[in-house]
């Protein structure tokens, strides 16, 4: 039996300048992070020769083309091995449509499995270069990049998307301090929204396509704030990264009217005037987590929990995708 996990991730600065659609000709710049909650998949060899799938459904099949789940279809075709005899099945910490990037940490976790079940070494670079050709070459998914390569990679970094398709990792060396304190201030909290990324970012990228002004001088402004976003954190200043982040919230905003609704907006004001020093949603947008910085986390936990939202408390992934069984 193989296990391997990949992280989920938060997203800290410059998101949605991922998507091929505005990298391709302006170049991109995100920084995120990993996060200790993780997606697993195990792969067993079985002694009936028939696929067997077990996710949010199950599905046994004869052979990869019946199968329904798009993800792990494209992923054994592209692995190209003999799945005749496989089991296949996914556990997540966090329910998928919820913002922290579940589909690239399932397909890189389920692609790591496919590669240790043949023995095969791949870097972090061509795991993440794989998952994304799945989602947005093959499915034709209006998704960045930045779920696949920060599930990959782990830690915490910018990554630059350029024109040429190529994407630099770059880890941002943070002072112990630093580090210690962006862990304890952040907090996440799940609005009970769900939603789908691919419907949400779908306006943005048909958008900057057809080269709207709006949009892609929106997204120029977002990607310089994912700069100063880095610049902030290497150089510990944590309270300008956070009003970075309400900046980002509002512009991020602007892009569509799915990005938000009321009772979200209710809930960032009401953090704010609760010890949130910025914040924003975390993912596409339309639900999931809303993530703030804050100094004083009682005050903050206390008045969002009375509210009825759920704490979901975490660490940094520094591993990324791994084999954790073999």
């Amino acid at each position: 039996m193989i296990i391997t996990r990949s992280p989920l991730r938060i997203s800290l600065g410059g998101g949605g300048t991922d998507l091929p659609s505005y990298y391709q000709d302006h170049s991109g710049l995100v920084v995120a992070a990993a996060i200790d909650k993780y997606v697993y998949i195990t792969l067993h060899q079985r002694f009936i020769s028939r696929i067997l799938l077990k996710y949010s459904h199950m599905e046994e099949v004869d052979a990869i083309d019946e199968i329904k789940h798009p993800l792990i279809r494209e992923s054994l075709r592209l692995w190209g091995g003999d799945a005749s005899h496989l089991e296949i099945t996914s556990m997540a910490d966090i329910p998928d449509r919820t913002g922290l990037g579940s589909s690239g940490s399932f397909t890189t976790a389920l692609l790591k499995g496919l590669h240790a079940y043949r023995k095969n070494l791949v870097l972090p670079s061509e795991l993440a270069a794989q998952a994304c050709h799945i989602e947005i070459d093959r499915l034709g998914e209006p998704v960045g990049k930045q779920d696949q390569y920060v599930s990959a990679y782990g830690g915490i970094a910018c990554f630059r998307f350029l024109a040429d398709d190529t994407v630099q990792a770059c880890p941002l060396r943070l002072s112990p301090e630093t580090l210690n304190d962006l862990e304890d201030n952040l907090m996440v909290f799940f609005t009970g929204f769900y939603r789908s990324a691919s419907s949400t970012l779908r306006e943005q990228d048909e958008k900057s396509k057809n080269d709207e002004s709006e949009m892609l001088e929106n997204l120029h402004f977002v990607r310089e704030l994912g700069l100063k976003s880095e610049e902030c954190l290497k150089a510990g200043k944590l309270r300008e990264f956070a009003d970075l982040m309400n900046l980002h919230w509002q512009h991020k905003k602007q892009r569509s009217q799915e990005m938000t609704n009321p009772q979200i907006d209710e809930w960032y004001e009401l953090a704010r005037a609760n010890g949130a020093l910025g914040g924003k949603l975390i993912g596409a947008g339309g639900g999931g987590f809303l993530m703030f910085y804050t100094e004083d986390k009682t005050r903050l936990r206390h008045a969002l929990t009375r509210a009825g939202l759920r704490e979901v408390r975490f660490h940094f992934d520094f591993e990324g995708t791994k084999v954790v069984v073999q």
